[in-house]
């Protein structure tokens, strides 16, 4: 429906994205507590750690941008295209935290570990931020893209919860 969907339609498509969004805002939000639980306890380890305490806080803003745009997916009648806008808003806050997490391991480690560790937490919001683009422009396939960028923020919040629970403590 790219280009030529009238926005009945496209509000019409966001509404069948309800039981999506209805389960990442709940999932998000239980996944990201324990995350904070995880950083309390090893808050000292974690400091000790060069670029991890940013690594951990780009976790949990992936979780937040899970739940804002879930959240913002079942506002009642929003035009997609406001939903784009808040998609892209959303991320790109994000995006920037990720990058900065880049930034701050690549002083500490080489390039390839640099990678391994900050790119799980930014082709999320970079996944995210394309799909809201696309959606504000009347793109369907954006919901497709800010979908596959949920699922990956959860795997790479489960990633660093495992990081910080376990890997940190070895």
């Amino acid at each position: 429906m790219t280009g030529g969907a009238s926005a009945g339609m496209l509000s019409a498509m966001l509404a069948d994205w309800s039981d999506f969004f209805v389960a990442s805002a709940g999932a998000s939000a239980a996944l990201a507590g324990l995350i904070i639980v995880a950083i309390s306890v090893s808050v000292g380890e974690m400091i000790a750690i060069p670029g991890m305490t940013s690594r951990a806080a780009t976790s949990i803003a992936l979780l937040v941008l899970v739940a804002m745009i879930s959240l913002a997916g079942l506002i009642p009648n929003q035009p997609v295209l406001y939903y784009g806008l808040e998609v892209v808003l959303f991320a790109a806050v994000c995006l920037v935290l990720a990058v900065n997490t880049f930034v701050q391991l690549a002083r500490a480690n080489s390039m390839r570990r640099t990678l391994g560790k900050s790119a799980p937490l930014v082709v999320p919001s970079l996944l995210v931020v394309a799909g809201g683009v696309m959606a504000a422009a009347g793109g369907d396939a954006g919901l497709g893209l800010i979908a596959a960028g949920v699922l990956l923020a959860f795997a790479a919040a489960v990633l660093d919860a495992w990081v910080v629970l376990v890997e940190i403590r070895r």
